[in-house]
């Protein structure tokens, strides 16, 4: 048998080691301001150093600012933050924030990993900010709202990007009762499309669960669910057009207008009364998701943009030195300055991570802004290809970072109110090798160009592909193909049967 003995050995290896600061600083940019607001209010009833910063003296934009660059950012403490060109990062951002986000940045898909691993306990317990009592997975437990039912069943749906854009803002719009309230016309014009293009998504929206939703009217609510039941006859179609008649008791009325006698109206009306005329309650009593701008974005009168964070909804907080000092003068046991001394390492980071992630996404949204700037001026087909790599690249981030900072995140602007990462769209190639066109903007062209068909002038696949290359977007017959296909739009045999027929 061999001898057992002791034996000392020296290994090398890596590992991820994430401090406490980074861990509170991945978890805050995952929070939208909403949370955020929360999560700050529980930090300030834990933590005694921590207080409101009541301040109302935040600086504005400058309306003077000049034209270049073309999108210009202030965060909420005046600083300012201008993009000249792609690639450069702003020497403004603080260097605490380049190390926290930007540091090691090929482990940072580790650290996310990591992050709900760390012993926060290293921290101090006794003092305020402890991240794994807010992770932002428990705080989504709660029940599921409206909205959020309904952005899971979008992400199920085979739809165009620009048709994407479109149905995701149509369900933001949508209240707590369920309904589209917003005038549709209104919201063609925003989006730089047309009203059928809206109402065909809206009507792709009106087939999600729960039935009725997304209705424009009680009426539209009601024949939808009539409608899933098998039961809009002509009959109950009138009585439901004619609702205003029922709350008038005017039976006679009723009676005459839906060709039916009186056991039958009454048997319509009681199935009329099962119905649900609010589909959206069933979601809690919070109703539709709180949904509030992080971001919000205006056009400069020099006809560049504005970028800035939305101040009343991010919280400010700052910590009590003058409180802190006389605490801790007044500590007599070991327990007592152990505690000060973790309230206030946990007050000053919280401080410091706020501000931190204040910058950042003002910092990768007005590199969005500029990036798709023209979508701003012009409309949906005028979106550029964009993917999280070109902005980690021009704010030198990590794709991971970026990535937490457009999820969730919502930017107001002209042309309506958006989540960031809306913004990223795929592309194809330009045929002189100029810049590439964002897939949703052909997609656009394509519909336009077949939208304007005449019965002289239908044209074939090959014809659209010999059209957008005279424009300059180099595209496959096949892949016309597949986007006609996806729009639903019929081949051009049967488009100029239909166009014959038409006439």
């Amino acid at each position: 048998m061999a001898g057992l003995g002791h034996k000392l050995e020296a290994r090398q290896g890596q590992g991820l080691v994430m401090t406490p600061q980074l861990q509170q600083a991945i978890k805050l940019l995952q929070l939208n301001n909403i949370e955020l607001t929360e999560f700050v209010e529980t930090e300030l009833e834990r933590n005694p150093l921590l207080e409101r910063d009541e301040r109302s003296d935040a600086p504005a934009l400058d309306e003077s600012a000049p034209s270049d660059p073309s999108v210009a950012a202030k965060t909420k403490d005046g600083d300012e933050l201008s993009f000249d060109a792609p690639g450069k990062a702003d020497e403004s951002f603080d260097a605490d924030t380049e190390a926290m986000y930007s540091d090691s940045k090929s482990d940072m898909a580790g650290a996310e990993s990591a992050a709900g691993s760390v012993d926060w306990s290293r921290a101090g317990s006794g003092g305020s900010f402890n991240a794994s009592e807010f992770d932002a997975a428990d705080h989504a437990s709660r029940e599921k709202t409206l909205h959020e039912h309904l952005h899971d069943q979008l992400a199920d749906l085979a739809l165009q990007p620009s048709d994407r854009l479109i149905a995701a803002h149509l369900i933001d719009l949508a209240d707590e009762d369920g309904y589209l309230r917003a005038d549709l016309g209104e919201t063609s014009d925003r989006l730089g499309v047309t009203r059928s293009e809206v109402e065909a998504v809206l009507f792709a929206l009106q087939k999600f669960e729960p039935t009725g939703v997304m209705a424009r009217t009680l009426q539209e609510c009601l024949a939808m669910q009539l409608a899933e039941r098998d039961r809009l006859d002509p009959a109950m179609a009138a009585l439901v057009d004619h609702l205003p008649l029922l709350a008038k008791h005017d039976y006679a009325g009723l009676k005459a207008l839906c060709g039916v006698d009186a056991e039958d109206l009454e048997d319509m009306i009681a199935e009329l009364k099962r119905l649900t005329p609010k589909p959206g309650l069933g979601f809690g009593a919070d109703g539709a998701r709180a949904v509030e701008a992080d971001v919000m974005v205006r056009e400069r009168p020099d006809g560049g943009w504005a970028v800035e964070l939305n101040t009343d909804t991010l919280p400010r907080v700052l910590m009590n030195n003058r409180y802190a000092a006389q605490i801790s003068a007044s500590a007599r046991s070991e327990d007592e300055k152990v505690f000060i001394s973790q309230c206030t390492q946990n007050a000053s980071w919280l401080v410091k991570s706020l501000d931190q992630r204040a910058r950042t996404i003002l910092k990768v949204a007005s590199e969005i802004v500029r990036q798709q700037d023209a979508f701003f001026a012009k409309g949906v087909a005028w979106l550029r290809p964009l993917n999280l790599k070109t902005v980690a690249d021009a704010v030198g981030m990590h794709e991971s970072t970026v990535s937490r900072v457009t999820s969730n995140k919502y930017m107001a602007t002209p042309r309506g109110l958006f989540e960031l990462k809306y913004f990223f769209t795929s592309a194809i190639a330009s045929a002189d090798g100029g810049e590439a066109y964002s897939a949703e903007a052909v997609r656009f062209r394509i519909k336009a160009m077949i939208e304007s068909e005449t019965i002289e002038d239908v044209m074939s696949d090959d014809k659209i592909v010999e059209r957008l290359l005279a424009d300059g977007v180099d595209i496959a017959r096949r892949t016309v193909a597949k986007y006609r296909e996806a729009m639903n739009i019929p081949s051009s045999v049967k488009r100029r049967r239909k166009l014959k027929g038409m006439g």
